[in-house]
């Protein structure tokens, strides 16, 4: 099914917001990891395996519409200094993904190109969940402290 070339763009530059996230998520759970902090690297790589699903079915989408994906563009990546700094990259990610989703839900609706605006929704949903999760990370460390809250991250 040849489908509407704007929605195919937008697809594509979703993937690519996709395939940054995994490479970013992929960093500092490692990061994580390298320091330490077992609990918080586990969390962190099964968002970026969340973002590597969600690669998968853009990339199944964009196939399905006889659209090309492309896989080889990337946008600039922020991967923070320390824990704190890895939790506020993310946080302004989510954000951003959660605004992109948000237009490109509505510019399927305007298309009418349903299955697309389904699939967008349904991402939109799993990057809202990361958001709250972050949004969790970051309340707790303003209540406990970024000590107390990292020896919480040691042991898995």
């Amino acid at each position: 099914m040849h489908g509407n070339d704007k929605i195919i763009a937008t697809l594509n530059a979703l993937l690519a917001e996709e395939l940054t996230a995994i490479s970013e998520y992929m960093v500092q759970s490692e990061m994580c990891d390298n320091w330490g902090y077992e609990a918080l690297h586990k969390a962190i790589e099964k968002v970026a395996v969340d973002e590597m699903k969600h690669a998968e079915k853009l990339i199944a989408r964009i196939l399905f519409l006889e659209g090309v994906p492309v896989v080889s563009k990337l946008n600039s990546m922020t991967f923070g200094k320390d824990v704190k700094g890895i939790i506020e990259a993310q946080l302004a990610a989510e954000v951003a993904a959660i605004a992109t989703y948000n237009a490109a839900i509505a510019q399927a609706a305007e298309l009418q190109d349903a299955g697309s605006r389904e699939l967008l929704t349904h991402i939109l949903t799993d990057e809202e969940r990361h958001l709250d999760w972050l949004e969790s990370q970051r309340d707790q460390i303003a209540q406990m402290g970024i000590e107390n809250y990292l020896t919480l991250q040691t042991k898995a």
